[in-house]
């Protein structure tokens, strides 16, 4: 008996290292723009262009994601303020809406105010992060950073004093970086680096999982991975640059035939990109092999009712197969489906993001530098 409660306390102490921090799937900025009426207006004059964050110059870039939808609740300061994010792992660095910022961007979503918290200290630094479609500016501050029930004291952080319109029509407040700090604006360290180091989390991993279509569900663990959201054992696969979460993928296929990244190609495990993304031939062909035709706005149009017939599509990474399925990458809205393969420019880098995570439970290792995959529960 007494060995039966030494494994049960030993079970209760492992369970509480893992920190979940819920996401909420929310309305998108098309989904809001439609609503509107404003959506073919706006996509005309503010351009999909994912691949702008990944084009590294010194400045982390952003881009017109009109299909982000899971945002988590953080909070900063003492007392606490609260602000909702979306945990990017695609950039590196933590910035929310500032009371200093005038952009129609800050005045519908929560804003900070430093003369609010014991705890707030000025840095000595602008911030400058570009987006796809115009910029957000602001300045750096340190604070006390609650994520998942995880205090992260004097984290830097950027406070917003200008941002891009197309925030305006986003749910979330600001941005959670979880890429490396060799690519964060400022050589700021990333929050996820900071619990490292001050020893906040019992391993140095995160873990994502995307629900498909309900609103609840979705999560990220800090610390730990959750049994419960994967099924069979997790693949692991070795950085090719800890820079983003980047790997090498061989090809991508349908029924054996290889149809984009021939001969290889690099890709990103993104959840700040609600797409899978590549470059305009691959993807043209990719679209053309799976049914969809393309309307003059660059959406990639299907037949609802041929989703039972549409082919699986594989992306192999590092020898490793996983497969979609149309299931997966079909996206229906009241009015129409569409493919959820978007181009990303002419570089030889994809963007796995949202798309891919939903079928495939995501696992971060910061240490050994090795993306886990799993198929989603």
């Amino acid at each position: 008996m007494m060995k039966w409660l030494v494994v049960l306390a030993a079970l209760v102490a492992f369970a509480e290292c893992l920190h979940k921090m819920p996401l909420i799937k929310g309305k998108s900025a098309r989904q809001t723009l439609k609503e509107k009426g404003l959506w073919e207006e706006y996509r005309k004059t503010h351009p999909y262009n994912p691949a702008a964050k990944f084009y590294s110059s010194g400045t982390e870039s952003m881009t017109n994601d009109a299909d982000l939808s899971y945002y988590g609740t953080i909070s900063i300061g003492t007392p606490p303020q609260s602000f909702s994010v979306i945990f990017d792992t695609g950039s590196s660095n933590l910035w929310v809406p500032s009371v200093y910022c005038n952009s129609t961007a800050c005045e519908n979503h929560n804003q900070f105010n430093p003369s609010q918290s014991s705890t707030f200290q000025w840095g000595n630094q602008s911030l400058s992060i570009q987006y796809g479609t115009g910029s957000m500016t602001g300045f750096l501050g340190s604070d006390t950073v609650e994520v998942g029930g995880i205090s992260v004291a004097n984290q830097v952080f950027g406070l917003s004093q200008t941002e891009a319109s197309f925030m305006t029509y986003m749910q979330a407040d600001g941005i959670l970086g979880l890429a490396f700090q060799s690519i964060a604006s400022d050589n700021v360290v990333p929050v996820f680096n900071t619990m490292i180091t001050e020893g906040l989390v019992s391993e140095p991993i995160f873990s994502v999982y995307l629900s498909g279509n309900s609103e609840q569900g979705s999560e990220v663990v800090f610390g730990g991975t959750d049994s419960t959201h994967y099924t069979g054992t997790i693949t692991w696969i070795p950085l090719s640059s800890a820079t983003y979460w980047q790997i090498n993928m061989d090809s991508v296929t349908i029924n054996g035939q290889t149809v984009a990244c021939s001969g290889g190609c690099q890709a990103i495990i993104d959840t700040g990109t609600s797409l899978i993304v590549g470059p305009t031939t691959d993807i043209n062909n990719l679209n053309s092999w799976v049914g969809a035709s393309t309307d003059q706005s660059g959406d990639a149009i299907v037949n609802c009712q041929n989703i039972p017939s549409m082919p699986d599509v594989t992306f192999t990474l590092n020898g490793n197969a996983f497969t979609v399925p149309a299931s997966a990458y079909v996206s229906q809205s009241s009015s129409s489906c569409t493919t959820g393969f978007g181009q990303g420019g002419t570089m030889q880098l994809w963007i796995l993001g949202d798309v891919f995570i939903r079928e495939y439970y995501a696992v971060f290792n910061a240490q050994t530098q090795n993306i886990g995959l799993a198929k989603s529960a």
